[in-house]
């Protein structure tokens, strides 16, 4: 028999040769999703660095279109990831860069489909861990690990002082924080990771704020 790559013979649980090309390529998959909130029709996947180096012997590839069709880590189907899109009508398409990035292990998916289109740059840091670093040219810091939400709203006084009021008038304990801007007065993102669960009662409340236009749930 022959084998594509060594994360062939390996196996889906071990998610190939490197936990950082494949695993963490898979998680980055998954989140990207999850941005998105559904399958996208089209995913053109950029590959920096080692990435792009050693993708197809590393598995990576395979893992993220696992992760785009909502796999996890340890997905049997993983291997068979790239046929699997097809008979699901997503489109991958793999690019190679030649440019340096700050992280050896990164890569930029354009996902799209009839209505919208998100571009999400993500990092796989070692073991599994990654770094979303940038959405729609926002730059923030997300893991994907923990509860989350992230705020799209205007750069207006008292915004980002509404939306924690309401976490700690319901006793939500947030983790981590962060809030990026294009500009000025105009479109701004809050990424915020908390400790727990966030009811649908929270987020339609923090929906509702003035200024807020639109929220990304993230991890139940």
């Amino acid at each position: 028999m022959k084998y594509r790559s060594a994360f062939d013979i390996i196996g889906p649980v071990m998610i190939g040769p490197s936990s950082s090309h494949t695993a963490g390529a898979a998680r980055i998959g998954r989140v990207a999703r999850t941005l998105f909130g559904h399958q996208p029709k089209k995913a053109i996947v950029h590959l920096y660095g080692s990435f792009a180096e050693t993708y197809k012997g590393h598995g990576t590839d395979l893992a993220i279109a696992g992760g785009l069709l909502d796999f996890d880590t340890f997905d049997q189907r993983i291997p068979q990831a790239l046929q699997l899109a097809k008979e699901a009508n997503m489109e991958v398409e793999f690019v190679i860069e030649s440019t340096v990035t700050e992280h050896p292990n990164t890569v930029r998916l354009q996902l799209l489909d009839d209505e919208k289109e998100l571009e999400v740059v993500g990092v796989s840091i070692g073991g599994g861990t990654i770094e979303i670093t940038e959405l729609n040219s926002f730059k923030l810091k997300l893991s994907g690990e923990n509860a989350a939400i992230l705020v799209v709203h205007n750069d207006q006084f008292g915004v980002v002082s509404a939306v924690t009021t309401v976490m700690a008038n319901n006793e939500i304990n947030i983790s981590h924080m962060e809030v990026s801007r294009k500009e000025k007065g105009k479109m701004a993102m809050m990424v915020i990771e908390v400790d727990q669960k966030l009811d649908d009662a929270v987020l339609k409340e923090i929906e509702g704020l003035p200024n807020v236009t639109q929220i990304i749930k993230m991890v139940e």
